[in-house]
């Protein structure tokens, strides 16, 4: 009698081993799937928390720069009207955030078609 060629494949098949594969094979595929995109995603936000922070602070910078030059350039701005410099920089201040907080919540901008 002879053994069906078929037979090879479920011999010495058993369940734990089924088991063992289907773990080992969903263990890399969280690994490669989930993990390593959250790594990338961990970069990407890393460097643009630190990019924010260095753009902030230049910024500010900037706007106590310019209220330094307002307040030494202009003479007019010295005695009972030295608050003038402070609003303009208050102001300067406060529409480059409205700028920037538009420009968060619009998103990314849509591209046009090009013209030839």
């Amino acid at each position: 009698m002879k053994i069906p060629s078929w037979t090879k494949f479920v011999r010495g098949a058993s369940l734990q081993r089924d088991f063992d594969e289907a773990r080992q094979l969903l263990g890399r595929y969280v690994k490669e799937q989930t993990l390593a995109p959250l790594k990338n995603l961990g970069r990407y936000v890393l460097w643009g928390v630190v990019g924010s922070l260095f753009v902030g602070f230049g910024t500010l910078m900037l706007l106590v720069g310019g209220l330094r030059f307002l307040q030494d350039v202009f003479p007019v701005f010295r005695g009972s009207l030295s608050w003038i410099p402070y609003l303009i920089v208050v102001v300067v201040g406060v529409v480059v955030i409205a700028l920037i907080a538009r420009r968060a919540v619009a998103g990314v901008p849509k591209r046009r078609p090009r013209t030839p």
